[in-house]
């Protein structure tokens, strides 16, 4: 499944400036959340808002079919590894979460030679951070502990910066109604994502 922006062509461009990422032969595995099309539209107009506010940022900004909050990075591999995809589909299975609110009200930047412009919120909501934590331990338990973090920021990175950092700016609000999560594969340099499965949050 690709997944496929539902965000005006025209506000596409207003962000992507026609830059793009130089290909590579890596495969990424990550779990994420995907934002469905209002949510999307709302974090794009946050990412236009925050450029037009900051024009000395000279920054390669993320097209918004791409905008995700990973919450487990399960490595880059020379190919699709399907033990690592078994390994996270065991993982995800059985996880009870109910469907939750996230609300992210700043942009920040991460360090880096090219830091990534954020959008976050300053408290994580105890949904979220549970289900980081009950998949992490999946995750452990399929044997996937090396590549697990033991920390999470979640955030959706907007834009990729050509050396300058940005400050904490607030932003207006963006409410995100969370009720999936995903397994995703993506080739490194390449446009598209495909997701490998998905699973709808549900309470006990």
């Amino acid at each position: 499944m690709t997944i496929r922006s539902h965000f005006p062509a025209q506000a596409q461009a207003d962000l992507l400036g026609g830059s793009g990422i130089e290909a590579t032969p890596l495969h990424r595995l990550f779990f994420a959340l995907l934002p469905d099309a209002a949510p999307q539209a709302r974090l794009a107009q946050a990412a236009i808002a925050l450029k037009a506010r900051h024009p000395d940022l000279h920054a390669r900004w993320v097209n918004p079919a791409r905008y995700h909050a990973t919450l487990h990075f399960l490595g880059d591999h020379v190919l699709l590894r399907q033990d690592v995809v078994d390994a996270a589909m065991a993982a995800a299975g059985g996880l009870h979460v109910a469907p939750f609110e996230w609300v992210l009200h700043e942009a920040a930047s991460f360090q880096g030679r090219q830091p990534p412009c954020i959008l976050r919120s300053a408290r994580v909501p105890e949904p979220l951070q549970r289900l980081w934590q009950n998949l992490r331990r999946g995750l452990v338990l399929a044997g996937q502990g090396r590549h697990v973090a033991r920390s999470f920021t979640p955030h959706v990175t907007v834009a990729y910066s050509q050396g300058v950092r940005l400050g904490v700016t607030p932003i207006e609000p963006v409410a995100w109604r969370v009720e999936r999560f995903a397994l995703v594969h993506s080739v490194v340099g390449q446009a598209d994502y495909r997701v490998l499965a998905e699973w709808p949050l549900q309470g006990d």
